[in-house]
């Protein structure tokens, strides 16, 4: 899993986290410092890094303070840093994930935003190719999850893995259709509540790599989690991870945009 993060002073960072037990940590690298402004970073979507003869050219979406913003660069070059606003209002926000469905080869692609406001109501919008965020939906319900990470990106649904603040973790399957009608399951009753962030990668054809980070005592840990299907999902604890997990935000790098998740 390439395990990105956001450090206090507003650097990207980079740590290869390997699945072996225990899991090996390859240590932190700065991918660009300086980024974002001290201390103000809250949520950021997985960041897509390609790579170019100007170092990994890197795009997603950040919440700095209360606005969502673009993030855009070539790593080797910082004057190519294009931090956009995109609109205010976002302080309530407590999640943020993007969903992008663009298969290798595929006749078919799809944009998804998502995020999670504090009053549990669960949002989604649909992108544009001009990057527009159309066609707003929701649905409530979701008060009591404490985070959330996308698991599974298909042509016609995503999953999210949820952990509450009780300590259970679910699973949350969302149609692409509309209205927006999530299923949800439960995978574990209890003992996942120490996690203030969920990083997922895929693991073999079906299954996640799953890191677990404890903000509080500033640790992480790394699952191997089976395709999800409930109670009887199969997850096998690698270990905790090596090192000491102190940034404010957590997100994965992901390559290209065809890269797959499909967990659930």
């Amino acid at each position: 899993m390439g395990l990105g993060s956001v450090s206090a002073t507003g650097d990207h960072q980079w740590q290869d986290v390997v699945a072996t037990s225990p899991p090996t940590n390859g240590g932190i690298d700065v991918v660009i410092s300086d980024l974002y402004p001290d201390g103000q970073t809250r949520l950021s979507t997985t960041m897509v890094q390609e790579p170019t003869p100007g170092g990994r050219r890197v795009r997603g979406y950040a919440v700095i303070g209360s606005a969502l913003y673009t993030t855009g660069y070539d790593s080797l070059d910082p004057t190519t840093i294009n931090l956009r606003r995109i609109g205010g209002g976002w302080d309530p926000f407590i999640a943020l994930a993007e969903s992008r469905y663009e298969p290798y080869g595929g006749s078919f692609s799809r944009t998804n935003e998502y995020a999670l406001r504090n009053d549990g109501v669960l949002f989604r919008w649909t992108r544009d190719r001009d990057g527009v965020w159309r066609q707003r939906v929701s649905a409530p319900g979701f008060a009591a999850v404490k985070t959330m990470v996308l698991i599974s990106k298909t042509a016609t649904y995503d999953t999210f893995l949820a952990t509450t603040r009780g300590g259970a973790l679910y699973t949350i399957h969302i149609p692409t259709s509309a209205p927006m009608k999530p299923v949800v399951k439960k995978v574990r009753g209890s003992t996942w509540q120490g996690f203030e962030s969920l990083v997922a990668e895929k693991c073999g054809s079906q299954g996640t790599l799953l890191v677990g980070i404890d903000k509080d005592t500033k640790t992480a840990y790394l699952y191997a989690v089976g395709h999800a299907s409930g109670t009887s999902t199969v997850i096998q604890g690698l270990g905790k991870i090596p090192g000491s997990f102190d940034a404010p935000v957590y997100f994965r790098w992901a390559y290209l945009d065809f890269d797959a998740l499909f967990g659930e």
